[in-house]
């Protein structure tokens, strides 16, 4: 490798060991003046020369409070910073590093009273955001019966959709939800409110978090001047990500200096639905001018083969980088294709091949399979359980998104925030014959007071619910004596314990290792502001992602939830026309966002990868339809993949699952066709049937409907089917277990 002489750089050479560097991360590392576009290969090492560049700018004497680190999570910038520390020393902990919005807040409650904020305000999650709408849904006379009106999901959805695309709300619709147009000055007159109504309750949500800082930086020049001084170099990771905001963030953030570093891979756009912006990376050349672009192309996760195939797949993409992914991995073995008769016979596959590679000794915790969208797995779950194979699909809930997470936290965020609104209104509603009406009355009249919590101790209570309003005066008045977020939790929680048997006493004891998590959470913050920000900025994951015994199983997941990991043996299923690209999805953009989340899947993978399609697929119509491979694998260059189909179906045939129960029970080739039979020595009467046996007029059961007749049969595999207690059902052979009544 040529690296630089010592004389070059001596500081750099005496602390980082330089073979730990290629020559494009090298030339990455070392470029700390002017506007730098770091295109990042998967896998190419991204992560390490941010690392590298942190603990170099500090040897050249930046001090570390001018550098600003932007990551789309505090773990990462946390991570990265460590790892500087270990190259250097302590002073890269002093480094301002962590996500926008992180940072937004930090700022805002420093510089916000330009903008009529004062430096308590709350920090509302999208939970909070919907029951806002739905508030004022209700004030504004929108909902009812007889009003066709928007969705509190929708409504956020429009209103965030605006901020993230620099669009107005009336454009937005226009283009994207024409059929709300009749709606859409409501819409406006909603939004309105809504924003009204946060100012006035000291409230952001996180699109306002981004639009109040780059307001600073773009409208008070006290605060530009401020902000812009302190931070003399700004790196900014997966800048491939951001939206229109966070870009025109960047660009007014680097004023004056133009030492901004982004780093990125426009190859792994994929979160236009969040409102990222695919064209902010390939912009950015033309915002700085003289931008320095830098490729790191070397993959140290994947081998070649598999390499081969992503660089093919991003070959045939409209706009992009060029790049050429290589690797110095040995490795010969091609990805693999199945095509299989229908999703059943593909997750049957799918399952089969976990099996044989556990017998070679993979572990299950280096598997995963990976699919475009949540319902897209519904076979494989099922073939997983039959199977009993332990798995853990990724997504769900934050922890602290979980209601009687929000009903704890409600506690801490009014003794931070005495006027927010929302959290008031919760803790009223735990309160015994107190409905949405009276709980709201209450939370407006504290918000005009001068002194809520005064104002609390003296609103006449009903007769109904005195005794219950006493108690949390009690409680409210101890709380805002209390010292530390521990001893307010320990009080809280026990106010809180007999409300939560109530409200949850169906599965409390579930729940209840969650408070228990909370108050682990809550005892590492000296600063009470601190924590109820981060659990709203940075929610900690759920209990269960944080038990040991996860780390065994097979993780299934959405392509978009695995960006970031990686896997020694990675399945991409459902791969047929129609559903990847998904069948809605237009020429242009969309369809060219599609092709990067197949790259992106597909570079997930280390030694082993699998691409399946089923050959049939469910219209929404519920017909059957034939379908060939989706086009983004059609058109790759012929050699990059080895069809496996034929080859694992003869395995099939001669060796079944293998012996044994689990993965090694045995294939039955009656369930091949949709069909069982109890067997030849089973109850008289049933007898194994096949698609050619069925005939209308058949009398059939079905081990759920029961007993029917079969009313019309031999069209795309499926029959109709009347059953004397649930009527008449349309069932695919495929998957119904029917036996044939003589």
């Amino acid at each position: 490798m040529n690296v630089p002489s010592d004389h070059d750089s001596p500081a750099l050479s005496e602390t980082i060991a330089l073979d730990e560097l290629n020559q494009a991360q090298y030339e990455a590392v070392t470029t700390v003046d002017g506007p730098v576009l770091v295109i990042a290969g998967a896998g190419s090492g991204k992560t390490r020369t941010l690392v590298y560049r942190v603990a170099h700018l500090l040897e050249q004497g930046v001090p570390p409070e001018q550098i600003l680190l932007l990551t789309f999570t505090r773990k990462a910038s946390q991570e990265m910073l460590f790892r500087a520390g270990q190259l250097l020393n302590d002073s890269c902990s002093r480094v301002v590093g962590g996500t926008f919005h992180g940072v937004a807040n930090m700022l805002l409650r420093r510089y916000g009273s330009h903008l009529g904020f004062g430096s308590s305000f709350t920090i509302t999650d999208r939970g909070d955001a919907e029951g806002i709408i739905n508030l004022l849904k209700s004030s504004l006379g929108l909902s009812g019966r007889d009003r066709q009106f928007p969705s509190k999901r929708v409504l956020v959805n429009i209103i965030s959709g605006a901020v993230n695309r620099s669009m107005d709300i009336e454009d937005l619709i226009f283009s994207q939800y024409a059929h709300l147009s009749d709606h859409a000055d409501d819409i406006l007159r909603l939004a309105r409110h809504y924003a009204e109504f946060k100012f006035n309750h000291g409230l952001m949500d996180y699109d306002d978090l981004l639009i109040n800082w780059k307001r600073l930086l773009a409208e008070v020049p006290e605060a530009r001047q401020g902000i812009c001084s302190r931070y003399s170099h700004i790196m900014v990771d997966e800048y491939q990500d951001t939206n229109q905001v966070q870009a025109e963030i960047v660009r007014l953030l680097a004023h004056g200096h133009d030492n901004v570093m982004v780093v990125g891979d426009d190859s792994q756009s994929i979160y236009s639905f969040r409102g990222a912006d695919f064209y902010n990376i390939m912009r950015f050349p033309k915002v700085f001018s003289e931008t320095k672009i830098i490729k790191l192309e070397e993959n140290y996760r994947s081998t070649q083969p598999i390499l081969s195939l992503t660089n093919d797949i991003i070959r045939n993409a409209v706009d992009k980088y060029t790049k050429t992914l290589f690797t110095r991995i040995e490795g010969d073995r091609r990805p693999c294709l199945f095509a299989a008769d229908n999703e059943r016979e593909e997750a049957s596959f799918v399952v089969r091949t976990i099996g044989e590679l556990q017998a070679k000794g993979v572990d299950l915790k280096e598997v995963a399979v990976l699919f475009r969208s949540g319902f897209h797995s519904y076979k494989l779950e099922m073939e997983l359980g039959s199977r009993g194979v332990d798995f853990e699909k990724r997504g769900g809930l934050k922890l602290t998104e979980a209601a009687h997470m929000k009903d704890m936290i409600a506690f801490f965020r009014v003794l931070v925030n005495p006027r927010d609104n929302m959290s008031w209104t919760r803790i009223f509603l735990h309160l015994d014959k107190v409905g949405p009406k009276t709980a709201q009355k209450i939370s407006d009249h504290l918000g005009q007071a001068a002194d809520p919590f005064v104002a609390l101790a003296r609103y006449p209570a009903g007769k109904s619910w005195q005794a219950g309003m006493a108690a949390l005066v009690n409680l409210m008045t101890a709380l805002i004596q209390d010292e530390t977020a521990s001893q307010i939790y320990e009080r809280v929680r026990n106010y809180y314990q007999p409300i939560f048997e109530r409200l949850f006493r169906d599965d409390y004891p579930k729940r209840e290792k969650d408070l228990d998590q909370l108050k682990g959470i809550v005892s590492e913050y000296d600063d009470l502001q601190k924590f109820v920000d981060d659990t709203t900025l940075d929610p900690p994951e759920s209990a269960s992602r944080h038990d040991l015994a996860d780390q065994k199983k097979l993780v299934i997941s959405t392509i978009h939830s695995s960006k970031g990991l990686e896997w020694d043996n990675v399945f991409v299923i459902g791969l047929a026309d129609g559903r990847f690209p998904h069948a809605s999805a237009l020429p242009g953009e969309q369809w060219e966002e599609e092709r990067r989340l197949l790259y992106v899947a597909a570079t997930r993978a280390r030694q082993r990868l699998y691409l399946t399609y089923p050959r049939e697929l469910m219209t929404p119509d519920r017909q059957f339809r034939r379908v060939g491979m989706s086009p983004f694998l059609a058109e790759l260059l012929p050699g990059l993949m080895e069809d496996t189909s034929k080859a694992a179906r003869s395995r099939t045939r001669s060796t079944g699952f293998g012996a044994g129960g689990g993965f090694g029970s045995g294939y039955d080739t009656d369930r091949k066709s949709g069909l069982s039979s109890k067997s030849g020595t089973g109850s008289k009467g049933s007898r194994s049937t096949r698609l050619e046996s069925l005939a209308v007029g058949n009398r059939v059961k079905h081990p759920f409907f029961g007993f029917g007749e079969v009313k019309k049969s031999g069209v795309s595999r499926s029959v109709d089917v009347e059953f004397e207690r649930h009527g008449l059902k349309t069932l695919h052979l495929d998957y119904a277990k029917l036996t044939i009544v003589e």
